[in-house]
């Protein structure tokens, strides 16, 4: 994240959100460590404006070169989430779509010390050891291998999570470890172009929606291709993924 006038957050990212996630509202709740710059400045502030910009880098999750698959850009206005009731509601939110276990004891009397640990919740002199931030989205901006676009608050608010998110680091790994030549096999779909672009080395499964599969193929030139197979309809589930992979498995086998 970035703050205008705020020193930079550490390199290694210990003073970077923990988790967030997207409320009802729009709004994206973050777990940041309490003595974080972003915390600090976020608790001073009161009643001034605290514009913020969070990048998110999107990361292929099978090994590869040029593993980055886009960046976001979300700015707008950095706020404490209030004590009491709205702080329980986020971190349950939190708890729900990112579970971190004894990170979510920010709005909960200290528990007491296990052995050689600190108490859960609980940092240096007593204070709490996270703190939940809130930022009202005011625009976004999307790059990635389609071009970059920007994303209006109200599209923001209203856009719903892909089903297949939180399966689709897994199901990559699974299918480049066991059905890797399948996945090669769907150069056959690409027509004229599979004797140009699917000449050299594995074919890598880069991305996977309800829409369908992103590869990377390589060609003679050593220079990496990306093909997308849709599928027939969108997919709701894994296991409409599971027919829907092997329809694309099954075409591409002719």
């Amino acid at each position: 994240m970035t703050i205008p006038g705020i020193e930079a957050l550490d390199e290694l990212g210990a003073d970077g959100p923990a988790a967030r996630t997207v409320a009802p509202d729009g709004d994206v709740v973050l777990l940041v460590p309490s003595g974080s710059p972003a915390a600090r400045a976020a608790a001073h502030a009161q009643d001034d404006e605290l514009t913020c910009v969070m990048e998110i880098t999107d990361v292929a999750p099978v090994a590869m070169s040029h593993r980055i698959r886009g960046r976001a850009w979300v700015a707008g206005w950095l706020t404490p989430v209030p004590c009491g009731e709205r702080t329980r509601a986020a971190a349950a939110l939190l708890a729900e779509r990112h579970p971190v276990g004894e990170l979510l004891g920010i709005d909960q009397a200290p528990r007491p010390r296990r052995s050689g640990r600190p108490a859960a919740g609980v940092g240096p002199a007593g204070r709490a050891a996270w703190a939940l931030l809130r930022l009202e989205v005011g625009e976004a901006c999307v790059d990635d291998l389609w071009g970059a676009d920007g994303v209006e608050p109200d599209d923001f608010t209203t856009a719903e999570p892909d089903p297949l998110i939180r399966h689709e680091a897994d199901l990559l790994q699974h299918l480049h470890a066991a059905h890797g030549d399948q996945v090669r096999g769907l150069c056959a779909l690409l027509g004229d172009r599979s004797d140009i672009v699917c000449t050299r080395g594995a074919a890598i499964p880069v991305a996977l929606d309800r829409f369908g599969l992103r590869v990377r193929f390589t060609d003679e030139a050593d220079r990496p291709f990306d093909a997308r197979f849709d599928f027939p309809e969108p997919v709701r589930n894994v296991t409409e993924l599971r027919y829907a992979m092997h329809a694309l498995f099954d075409a591409a086998a002719g």
